[in-house]
């Protein structure tokens, strides 16, 4: 290596490549640290703005007029497009693409996806507007994070749309799917034909909702004293153990974290009673409905027993009613043989023919229907017990036939 003495200075011929090597490294570390930053950046205030959006979901609708999903649609905008290669024409030059490009090609397999309505939507042309709305519609379907996932899942393309650094290319992808998990809980309501959806302004994003600031009322420091402590930076006497106290905690700040604890431990504490409270009510309304389901099963065990004692009832009246029926069979054919002997006998015999024909009269006045025996024995009897059977009387009348039939007066001669 040479060198050059001029004057007491020395000169490194070689000194220049040394130089734009060692910048060209630092250059190099500087830029992976702002890569760094930014994804960190964007992850963090994205989950602040999903958890923003889960809280404010309990008091109202979500729709484009809440500047929660405004802020929250800007920081997924410029998440997905962290990093986003450009498209490259046929004289080589490179123009630029929006996130749905991505989207498009990566979210295909979805089942039952809404690409295609988004692609065919009239108030919609350009690329970035389309992305929007596909933000929206992905919202009110509860499927954004399963769009994310998915095209996550799907290395070569996104490895194909973004370059090195990116956040859908890094750790924190996984992350971001499991975040917006939690937006599958709120009911979104939007219009696709608003000012959102215009295209032709990038999004921006607010800070000022995720930053926060408090200074107490006994601080050592007012506003003058930190903007001449920052002023007078510059000097010796501003050394580090000068700032120092302003970071110790006083009384006040312990008295108020504790308070703030024991606010929280009382509302432990009556959640606490109330979930017990609730457990004993749940209790109780079990060990009813125990009971009251074994007083049902009782009453369908005596139900039971009282349908088994009226089939046997049953049964029983249906074999009496089959011997009576037999009985007025046997009646019938007693007066087809007295009309048979009336037409076969002559006049010597007319007075036991009528004699006999004055008790069937008499049997035939104190006879009644009987409808209700119908009914029960009508599929047992044949066409001529069933006339028998509507033209006699109850079983009242049933010892008569019998004597009458042993009668010797009743046999012709």
């Amino acid at each position: 290596m040479a060198s050059l003495s001029l004057g007491g200075l020395s000169v490194n011929r070689s000194g220049g490549s040394s130089s734009s090597s060692s910048s060209s490294s630092c250059k190099k570390s500087l830029n992976a640290r702002n890569a760094a930053v930014e994804r960190r950046n964007l992850i963090t205030v994205c989950r602040f703005s999903v958890k923003t959006l889960i809280d404010r979901s309990c008091f109202e609708t979500i729709d484009d007029s809440s500047p929660e999903f405004n802020n929250f649609a800007a920081i997924l905008e410029q998440i997905l497009s962290h990093r986003l290669k450009g498209q490259v024409t046929w004289f080589g030059y490179e123009s630029p693409r929006s996130f749905w490009d991505y989207i498009r090609v990566a979210c295909r397999k979805v089942s039952q996806n809404c690409i295609c309505s988004i692609e065919n939507m009239e108030n919609v042309s350009s690329s970035r507007a389309k992305g929007r709305a596909w933000i929206r519609v992905a919202l009110m379907e509860k499927h954004l994070s399963e769009y994310i996932s998915t095209a996550l899942r799907d290395f070569k393309t996104t490895r194909r749309f973004y370059e090195d650094g990116a956040i859908v290319l890094g750790e924190e992808a996984n992350m971001l799917a499991g975040m917006l998990l939690g937006l599958n809980a709120i009911d979104f309501s939007f219009c696709l034909k608003g000012e959102g959806l215009d295209g032709n302004f990038p999004a921006v994003i607010d800070y000022t909702p995720y930053l926060k600031f408090t200074q107490s009322s006994d601080s050592i420091s007012s506003d003058e004293e930190e903007l001449r402590t920052l002023g007078s930076s510059g000097s010796e006497s501003s050394t580090p153990e000068n700032i120092g106290p302003p970071f110790i905690m006083d009384e006040n700040s312990w008295y108020n974290k504790c308070k703030r604890v024991k606010q929280k431990y009382q509302l432990t504490l009556e959640q606490k009673g109330y979930l017990e409270e609730l457990l004993r009510l749940r209790e109780n309304q079990l060990a009813e409905s125990v009971s009251q389901n074994k007083l049902l099963l009782q009453r369908i065990e005596d139900s039971d027993l009282t349908h088994k004692l009226e089939k046997e009832q049953l049964e029983y009246i249906i074999v009496e009613l089959q011997d009576q029926l037999k009985s007025f069979q046997s009646l019938d054919q007693l007066s087809a043989e007295v009309s048979l002997s009336q037409t076969s006998l002559g006049p010597a015999h007319s007075q036991d023919g009528d004699g006999k024909q004055d008790m069937l009269n008499l049997l035939s006045e104190g006879k009644e229907d009987t409808p209700s025996l119908l009914g029960l024995c009508g599929s047992l009897t044949s066409v001529a017990s069933y006339k028998s059977l509507t033209s006699l009387k109850s079983s009242d009348y049933l010892a008569s036939p019998t004597t009458e039939m042993t009668s010797p007066g009743l046999t012709p001669s």
